[in-house]
């Protein structure tokens, strides 16, 4: 039998498709806003239009075009990689961070204990140049004085008659008069607390020979006894001589003595001498 092209008969598989595609095309429409008429709606102004919707990838979603259920999931999807590389580089600049106040610490702890090295060297070199300026003055001094030991006994022996005196005696007899007497003590009074000096003492007799000798003697030993017992003076600063009618050893002529008596000289080591 013929039947008219436009009209064809549908076979059971045709039906089933055409069911399938119903199904799909419905849920699609539901979620299609339904169009207002232009003529009923009210005219809007050009400032308060909306700005139109970003493109999107037509293959995006299941249904051909972005689901709005799923626009959080596919942007995270996409910003995860992103957060990831962030952490690392923040992991990264955290242990660079660590390590340069790791090395700055350590670099503030090698300059502190250099400053303190240095502050001892200082604190050293300073007290041995406080040493050595007073070793230099203590030796300086030290020279100074032995140079003044040496001039001083270099003049031990340097000695200067000061006073002098003549005691006689009368028949050549070894007996102190009264004039003798004060005259000694005058003499001795002026040696009280001195130090550095000594009395000479010269014996003369009229008497030639060994006679004189022996009578010369005699007289300064009168002398010597006097002082010592008298006026403590030391017997180490006594010093004596027996010259008989010898010349006196000031006497520039040589000439004979004529008289019995004693001479006496006061004589002083001015180094010595307080």
């Amino acid at each position: 039998m013929k039947t008219n092209s436009r009209f064809r008969i549908a076979y059971p598989g045709q039906l089933a498709v055409l069911a399938l595609a119903s199904a799909i095309a419905i849920p699609a429409l539901a979620q299609q806003a339904p169009t207002a008429d232009p003529q009923s709606a009210p005219p809007v102004a050009a400032a308060t239009q909306q700005p139109a919707p970003l493109a999107t990838d037509g293959r995006e979603g299941f249904w051909g075009r972005v689901n709005p259920l799923a626009r959080k999931k596919w942007v995270n999807k996409r910003i995860d990689p992103l957060k990831d590389r962030l952490s690392e580089l923040d992991e990264v600049n955290a242990k660079n961070a660590r390590d340069i106040q790791d090395v700055d610490s350590r670099a503030q702890a090698g300059i502190r204990k250099a400053q303190s090295a240095a502050d001892a060297a200082n604190q050293t070199a300073s007290t041995a140049g406080d040493q050595a300026q007073k070793a230099g003055a203590t030796a300086q001094g030290a020279a100074g004085h032995v140079d003044l030991l040496n001039t001083k006994i270099d003049g031990l022996d340097q000695y200067r008659q000061v006073n002098g005196v003549e005691i006689q005696f009368r028949g050549g007899q070894p007996v102190v008069s009264v004039a003798a007497r004060k005259q000694l003590d005058e003499l001795a009074s002026n040696l009280t607390g001195h130090q550095g000096y000594i009395l000479e003492l010269e014996g003369h007799s009229r008497l030639s020979g060994s006679a004189g000798i022996q009578s010369s003697g005699r007289l300064t030993e009168a002398i010597k006894r006097y002082l010592v017992t008298e006026h403590q003076i030391p017997v180490y600063r006594l010093h004596s001589v027996s010259l008989g009618n010898a010349a006196e050893a000031t006497q520039e002529e040589a000439k004979l003595t004529k008289t019995n008596s004693v001479q006496i000289r006061l004589m002083e080591n001015s180094l010595a001498a307080r």
